[in-house]
């Protein structure tokens, strides 16, 4: 989760909301990360975890992340959710929750509804209170 942290930093010079995500393979080893750019590439698809997930499975070669973990500083919402499900990642690791959007239990569990082919394990609150930090600074900063 601190490596995730540190790669959250890097959304802000290009004023994007401070989340990060990274892509552990089976031994451990980073193979993805990404850190959101909705604003500094006008696209509302640029979240941390697809990012990561993408960079992840180029590194790879293919769509299938089985046996990886995806951490992010944030949960997810439903549009990476989604993709979490899509890209069979067997586990989700985040830190903040998000009461507002989230969809790995705060509003929705996305991941782990049974009507899916694929439920990757979930562990919550990692690193929560330093996450929402981090997310909490920039807003107020935002505020002025």
């Amino acid at each position: 989760m601190r490596l995730a942290l540190a790669v959250a930093a890097r959304a802000l010079p290009g004023g994007d909301v401070p989340v990060g995500a990274v892509v552990l393979d089976p031994r451990g080893v980073v193979i993805g990360e990404g850190f959101n750019r909705r604003e500094a590439d006008g696209d509302p698809t640029a979240h941390a975890e697809l990012l990561a997930l993408r960079a992840a499975a180029q590194a790879v070669g293919q769509w299938r992340l089985s046996g990886c973990t995806l951490v992010v500083t944030l949960e997810p919402c439903t549009m990476c959710a989604g993709a979490i499900v899509l890209s069979r990642v067997d586990r989700v690791v985040f830190g903040a929750y998000d009461p507002k959007a989230g969809a790995v239990g705060s509003l929705w569990d996305v991941v782990r509804d049974p009507r899916l082919n694929h439920r990757p394990e979930v562990v919550a609150g990692v690193l929560a209170e330093e996450c929402a930090r981090v997310l909490q600074d920039f807003f107020e900063a935002q505020r002025g």
